[in-house]
């Protein structure tokens, strides 16, 4: 990928996400088509807009099909499968930091 100083703005549009992710068009309306990638527009702008969280399914999406031969659906169950192996472990991380509270305050709890 070329282009880095675009990765530090909040949003790309299409032809910034081309240049750095040196792809092309026809991928990304594949990738929207599927429902992978969702960009947003604003209002007054006339372009597509890439959040950094569409950016990165687009990275992962680049790698699977360039590099792993994966084809359009299995990058949406990968990636439906990553962003819930994510979830989970937000989950597990605050049931840990409950259970690090309660025993915090039982502790400074005389018997």
């Amino acid at each position: 990928m070329k282009g880095s100083k675009n990765m530090n703005k909040e949003f790309l549009t299409v032809s910034e996400v081309l240049e750095v992710f040196e792809i092309k068009e026809s991928f990304v309306a594949d990738l929207e088509k599927e429902e992978i990638v969702c960009p947003v527009c604003r209002e007054g702008s006339p372009s597509k807009l890439f959040s950094a969280v569409e950016l990165e399914k687009l990275r992962i999406a680049k790698l699977l099909v360039e590099d792993m031969e994966v084809n359009l659906s299995g990058v949406e169950i990968i990636l439906r499968m990553r962003q819930d192996m994510i979830d989970m472990r937000n989950q597990f991380d605050a049931i840990l930091e409950e259970l690090r509270c309660h025993f915090e305050e039982r502790l400074k709890t005389p018997r």
